[in-house]
């Protein structure tokens, strides 16, 4: 049987090679990507999980920036309703910080600068009167409200990288790239389960690890540096009933966000610090916790303190070096490095970028890679941005008409459970439930609503291979489940997975 020869091989399962497998795929370009952890398990993990255009990166004039990333709001919320939908941020305004002249023009600039068409526009809200106004202190009195849109950030990962892999890719996570060299016009590449494969380009796209796999796995020299940056977040117990978010500014000219949170929680975030050492071992530090719960605290009534907290996050966000002095200054860009000596197979590698842009990135990087490349065979460029991802084929706002049709069909389903099942698979709902007539029919319950039922489709479609992915990534059901029913899951995935074998 004759070798197979991949077009392009992809290091890193994060949003950027994830995005760009994805949209190769499509075009007809034989792919294989693979990661040495779980999809998304890393940075993309660990977003504030919005779909945003930076306000504040208007300050540092990143106009094409934030109009790229405005310009993408409406179009990933098109792809993908299950996962993605609108938010209003109050932005209050604080007198002895930003003045309210620079708000208003910053936020009309938002609202004007990349497209908007659906979002509705920045109002002024006076918080005596205004529900968002309650759980602020009294001196706050006037406020401005934006649109911006949430996001699932590790289903948006793990989604593309279904995509891609219904489209043909290979996609291999928990697999580490141990070696890639050129050889004969081609790379060689030498994966951890030992099998070897070659490709005709090969994309570094390893977040945190891009400088160590350029340097250690691909043995090459790159002028591009990359500034680690770690962004920490807490989560407290629900701080107001509403369903808008708050968009904070803090003393030392950083913002940070309270979100409404899995239902019962309020997410707050983020910090941002220059980060040396293994990004996988990134965890907030105390001076972090004191420092979002002071932040909180200078707004709203009621104080939080480090005890309220009852779970943290961290990323290391690898942004382009561009020489800022601080790290909430680096630019949020994305640069794309190409390595294409003569007659010899090209490199890129993947320096920042943003979750928002990430689609518009993976366009970049294939312009880049297609002289290096076979002639495209399937869709045209630009066709990720009207196709749906899995279970993202409704209406942009049909997701109440499609939980009542899902109510309908599957009545065994509490009300609760059908909206988070909905939620996070879409239309894929269908799929996961092929069969099941009655809540017996779901199997275990491990705790929550986890059922075994979801836990099967999880490691059929989702690339699942243990509990960490289920309840922290493809879910956040980790905020309801004891060690022991984490335990439990991760027994039933690796019987699943021995199933398989």
């Amino acid at each position: 049987m004759p070798e197979t020869i991949f077009d392009l091989a992809i290091i890193g399962g994060g949003i950027n090679g994830t995005g760009i497998a994805r949209d190769a795929a499509g075009r007809g370009w034989k792919v294989l990507l693979c990661d040495k952890a779980d999809l998304g398990g890393a940075t993309s993990a660990a977003s504030t999980k919005l779909i945003h255009g930076g306000l504040r990166y208007l300050e540092h004039y990143k106009f094409r920036l934030v109009r790229e990333a405005l310009m993408e709001r409406e179009v990933l919320w098109g792809i993908a309703p299950h996962i993605i939908w609108p938010l209003r941020f109050v932005l209050p305004h604080h007198k002895g910080l930003r003045p309210a002249w620079l708000l208003r023009l910053g936020l009309f600039l938002y609202d004007h600068l990349g497209g908007r068409k659906r979002l509705p526009a920045t109002q002024v809200l006076r918080l005596a009167t205004d529900p968002a106004g309650a759980a602020l202190r009294p001196d706050f009195t006037t406020a401005f409200e934006y649109s911006d849109c949430w996001v699932e950030d590790s289903r948006l990962v793990v989604l593309n990288a279904r995509a891609a892999a219904d489209l043909g890719a290979e996609i291999l996570p928990r697999t580490a790239c141990l070696s890639a060299s050129r050889v004969d016009g081609l790379w060689q590449v030498t994966l951890q389960n030992g099998r070897q494969i070659r490709a005709r380009a090969l994309v570094n796209a390893a977040g945190p690890w891009v400088a160590e796999v350029a340097g250690q796995v691909l043995r090459a020299n790159t002028r591009e540096r990359v500034r680690l940056v770690q962004g920490s977040h807490i989560v407290v117990k629900r701080l107001f009933d509403h369903d808008r978010c708050y968009f904070f500014q803090n003393s030392d000219n950083r913002i940070f966000f309270a979100i409404p949170y899995e239902q019962d929680f309020t997410l707050i975030g983020t910090t941002d610090r220059d980060y040396t050492g293994d990004p996988a071992a990134v965890a907030i530090t105390p001076a972090e916790v004191e420092y979002l719960c002071a932040g909180a605290s200078a707004y709203f009534r009621r104080p939080i303190a480090p005890a309220d907290v009852v779970w943290t996050y961290s990323g290391v966000r690898p942004l382009y070096d561009d020489g800022a002095s601080a790290a909430q200054e680096a630019t949020r860009d994305y640069v794309l490095s190409l390595d294409a000596p003569a007659d010899a197979p090209a490199a890129l590698g993947v320096f920042g970028g943003k979750i928002t842009t990430y689609r518009r990135l993976a366009e970049a990087a294939l312009a880049k890679l297609a002289p290096h490349l076979p002639a495209p065979t399937g869709r045209a460029a630009g066709w990720t941005g009207t196709e749906a991802l899995p279970g993202g084929d409704f209406a942009i706002d049909g997701f109440d008409a499609l939980l009542a049709a899902t109510q309908s069909r599957y009545p065994f389903l509490p009300a609760a459970t059908a909206r988070r099942l909905l939620r996070a698979y879409g239309t894929k709902i269908n799929v996961l439930l092929d069969g099941v007539t009655d809540w017996a029919g779901m199997g275990t319950v491990f705790g929550a609503d986890l059922t075994a039922a979801e836990l099967r489709y999880l490691v059929a479609h989702e690339f699942a291979g243990a509990a960490a992915d289920v309840v922290w990534r493809r879910s956040k059901l980790g905020l309801r489940l004891s060690a022991d029913q984490v335990a439990a899951v991760d027994r039933f995935i690796a019987g699943v997975l021995v199933e398989k074998e």
